[in-house]
Formats: structure tokens, sequence, C-alpha cells
């Protein structure tokens, strides 16, 4: 079994992947859209991407890739908490230059702005990259935010820890696989589904319309979210997660009625939810 991932090694996405399949099963891609297009390709078997940080919010190139290129399910959802380091070669003393992937800069912005208000912040293509190069120019005055695993994998000492701005930062990944894909057994929890919903343009209270349809049955809608379509400025797409505790087909019903609304509704599975324990 082939199973992709957003690398590169000891990248956040990394531990997701391995917290349920085989380390010797898993293959890095330097992108969000090549992770993808290797699935849709059937390059692998499947792959995991992020697609939720709690700080900052959605990755938009996860969900605008999904919806663009389509036929794609997703067949698992991993909850990883989060904890950045501030990582330094050994012997540091001084810090003039921060890296990092713009995420964990951002995840750590009230770190940043009380301890190095004056230190260039510079955004690099991931966190393990950023304690790589680190690692590579130890006489540099450099430092990199990244994980624990990372220090460990390059020698690198711990100079501040769990520096993130929010203790219960966390981040959602999908496994994402065609249709046929059989869910990992590792993948035990809560039912989820998500949706990808077009209404039609111009008419108003459509998406009051679309809601309604899940409010009325009392379906728990977890997350609502618009993304540009990307064709003209005030077109959008609607992303729904809801969470599956009761009949299926009360969900199946909702589907079906904003479709007779003029909806357009993209259905990605329904799937477990699993949350990874403090390590």
């Amino acid at each position: 079994m082939k199973i992709g991932y957003l690398g590169p090694k000891n990248s956040f996405t990394d531990q997701a992947a391995q917290s349920c399949f085989d380390i010797e099963d898993l293959i890095a891609y330097q992108t969000i859209v090549s992770c993808i297009q290797a699935v849709h390709s059937s390059a692998v078997d499947c792959a995991v991407i992020p697609i939720e940080n709690s700080l900052e919010g959605s990755v938009n190139d996860s969900i605008d890739r999904l919806f663009h290129l389509g036929g794609l399910k997703v067949i698992g959802e991993i909850v990883l908490p989060i904890h950045q380091q501030l990582l330094v070669a050994p012997g540091t003393k001084k810090i003039t230059k921060i890296l990092s992937h713009p995420q964990a800069i951002a995840q750590s912005q009230q770190f940043l702005t009380d301890k190095y208000p004056d230190c260039l912040l510079e955004a690099v293509s991931s966190t393990t990259y950023a304690a790589q190069y680190v690692a590579n120019h130890p006489d540099d005055e450099l430092a990199a935010i990244a994980s624990k695993k990372a220090a460990k994998e390059y020698g690198l000492t711990i100079f501040s820890e769990d520096i993130q701005d929010n203790a219960f930062n966390q981040t959602r990944f999908w496994i994402i696989g065609l249709s046929n894909q059989v869910v990992p057994t590792s993948l035990q929890g809560e039912m989820k589904t998500t949706l990808f919903v077009q209404m039609p343009n111009n008419v108003p209270g459509s998406l009051h319309q679309a809601l309604a349809a899940f409010a009325w049955r009392h379906l728990d809608l977890s997350k609502i979210e618009s993304r540009p379509l990307k064709t003209s400025l005030g077109e959008y797409f609607f992303v729904f997660d809801l969470l599956i505790n009761q009949n299926e087909q009360l969900l199946a019903n909702a589907i079906d009625e904003i479709r007779l609304l003029g909806g357009i509704v993209t259905e990605l599975g329904i799937y477990p939810v699993t949350i990874v324990k403090e390590s």
C-alpha cells in the first residue's frame, strides 16, 4: 500500500500519517496539490493532507483543489495536537533570524512579538526544511520553528518550548482516496460528512434555504465556510461539515431537498474522526 503525505519527513503531516499507517508505506510529496494529484492518478492509494488549523483556519489549497479536481473522497480525519518549538544549533546564544512555514510563524505570533520583535522572520516551504537549514548553518545565528521530532532528527537544541499562541493548538488532516478505498482500521471515533454546495446565483435566501434543510431535521452542522468559485467576483461554493449522530436517511433527505432547490451538492463521504493523544 502506498500512502502519500505532505512532506518532508518529520513534518506534522508525517506525524499524522504515522499515527494511522506504517512508516514504510509513506511517500513524501512537496506540495498539497502534488499529494492530491497522486491520489487522483492512482500513483498512491491515498494521501494525508492538512485541512484546518484551530488558530489559523482552513488550508485553502486543500479545499480548493479537492473541489475543482473532483472525484476524490475523504475516508478519514486525523486531529493532531500541534506544539511548536524554537530550535537552534547547539551553542547558539543569539538569534537574528527565524525560519519556518508561514502557518507555524502565524501560530506563534504572540511569542515572536513579545520575545523577538526585531528579529527577521523568513517563510520557507516547511517546518522541517527550516530545521534542516538551521542545522546546516550552525554559525549564522538562526532559529527554526518546528517540532520536537525535527529537533531530534537534526540534532538541534530546543531554545524555547511550546511557543504556539494557544495550548490547545490542533490541526485536522484528511485522508483522501478514491471512492472504493478501504478505511484504515486504526481510525475510530465519531462519524462526520463533508459536502461542497453551490446554490443558484442571485436567488435571495438560497443559502438560508440550504441551511434550513439541515436545521429542521436537527442535523448537527459543525462548520460552514465559503470559498470563491474562481469564475467571477462574488460567486462562491460552500463547505459544510456535519456530525453523523442520527439516521443517515435524514442526511440523504436534506441533500435531496437542497438539490430540489437548485443546489449542486458534492458528497465527500462519511468518515471517522480519530484524535491523536498527546505524546
